[in-house]
């Protein structure tokens, strides 16, 4: 059996401040055997608050893996968290800058050297209301495509309870339950080989995350919208 992987000094320092916040709400985990506890791995999960990054890296760490996120520049920057964050090894996502590819090529770097790389492919927190996913970018895609790796889908439900920055909602008391649920890895055989054009990135993309979405919509017993919300501005 695989023991647990080396992280260093910012790999602590996160588990330091991160144990904590995951430890506001109940923990459960369904499927999480599904996550490898050695080699690469692509982790695919929706984003509903800004508490996610947090509970995220614990749920990672508890499987023995380090987990390197792709972030936004924007939480890269911030201070203490964003500097812990990049210190253990997360990539900024610089979009719409000639940065923009540099964090794809990054993580393609993470997963060649056996790392588990987690994307939010919404790219930011979904503004539905009803905290569905919505419509995605194609980068996970490319990635999933470009690396012959597991490329497992996450629901993660609950942090939106929790922590609400943009409706200013904070919740501590009673704690809630905050669940990850690990589905199977998602076969890409089909489109690997195939020229990587706009439409075929959409359907991988699309592929992806309905797997994410079937998993929350089974973690919340609710059906989803026929129609995703279209990506934020």
């Amino acid at each position: 059996m695989a023991g647990r992987e080396k992280g260093g000094f910012w790999v602590g320092a996160a588990a330091v401040l991160f144990y904590p916040v995951s430890w506001i709400g109940r923990r459960v985990y369904t499927g999480a055997e599904r996550i490898p506890r050695e080699g690469p791995a692509l982790v695919v999960m929706n984003h509903v608050s800004h508490m996610d990054p947090a509970v995220d890296a614990v749920f990672i760490h508890r499987q023995k893996r380090v987990p390197r996120f792709l972030a936004k520049d924007s939480l890269a920057r911030t201070p203490i968290f964003g500097k812990i964050l990049v210190g253990a090894g997360s990539i900024p996502v610089y979009r719409g800058s000639a940065q923009a590819g540099d964090s794809l090529r990054a993580a393609h770097q993470a997963l060649q050297e056996g790392k588990v790389v987690v994307i939010y492919p919404e790219g930011t927190i979904t503004k539905d209301p009803n905290g569905w996913p919505k419509r995605s970018h194609t980068g996970v895609a490319r990635l999933a495509l470009d690396n012959d790796v597991p490329v497992i889908p996450v629901a993660r439900w609950g942090t939106q309870q929790i922590l609400d920055f943009y409706h200013k909602k904070v919740r501590l008391l009673p704690r809630t339950t905050v669940t990850h649920a690990v589905g199977e890895p998602v076969d890409l055989s089909a489109y690997r080989g195939k020229p990587q054009t706009g439409p075929l990135l959409r359907e991988v993309t699309e592929l992806l995350m309905e797997r994410v979405t079937e998993l929350l919509a089974d973690v919340r017993g609710e059906q989803p919208p026929a129609h995703k919300p279209e990506a934020a501005d």
